[in-house]
């Protein structure tokens, strides 16, 4: 199994992929953790080192999931074949997403400092839908539709427990 799941912050993606590397017992790569320098994640790393790093975690194992909201390094990781996921559930949705979310540590020192960001991961999950780039709609329904692979747009939160079929399906 190979799955590369792309989508705006708070669609879903991290919660998805989770499961389905737990599920299917495959290494997962969140892409925040390539595409920013350690422990500062306002720093941006190269895009080369970034892509570097993705391919190296793709070619590691034969069963894996990555997943990002950067459709460049997404689009390194479909090279190897992956099934793509489209993570499109809707601004609203993506909001509320974002206000459940649990603590993320490799992001935040602390519950408190994620909390204290909330209103700017909400102005972005907002700014998706009319910016440019590859962490925008656009860029992300443009890497989407040029993969000619193996692919499927979510448009709605799937059901993980108990599991919907198509998330079975996707174990396969």
């Amino acid at each position: 199994m190979r799955i590369a799941i792309l989508g705006n912050s708070g669609s879903g993606k991290s919660t998805l992929a989770r499961w389905l590397a737990a599920r299917a017992g495959a290494a997962m790569l969140d892409l925040d953790t390539v595409a920013w320098e350690p422990g500062r994640i306002a720093v941006p790393r190269s895009p080369a080192e970034a892509q570097a790093d993705v391919r190296a975690f793709c070619a590691a194992s034969a069963n894996w999931v990555v997943e990002g909201c950067y459709a460049g390094l997404i689009a390194v990781a479909i090279e190897h074949g992956a099934r793509l996921l489209f993570m499109n559930p809707g601004r609203t949705q993506c909001e509320a997403n974002c206000r459940a979310r649990p603590w993320e540590p490799h992001k935040y020192a602390s519950r408190e400092e994620q909390d204290q960001r909330l209103a700017f991961l909400l102005e972005w999950v907002a700014g998706y839908y009319t910016r440019d780039g590859e962490m925008s709609l656009a860029g992300h329904r443009a890497c989407f539709e040029a993969y000619a692979g193996s692919k499927t747009e979510v448009t709605e939160q799937p059901a993980l427990d108990p599991p919907s079929a198509q998330a079975l399906q996707w174990l396969r």
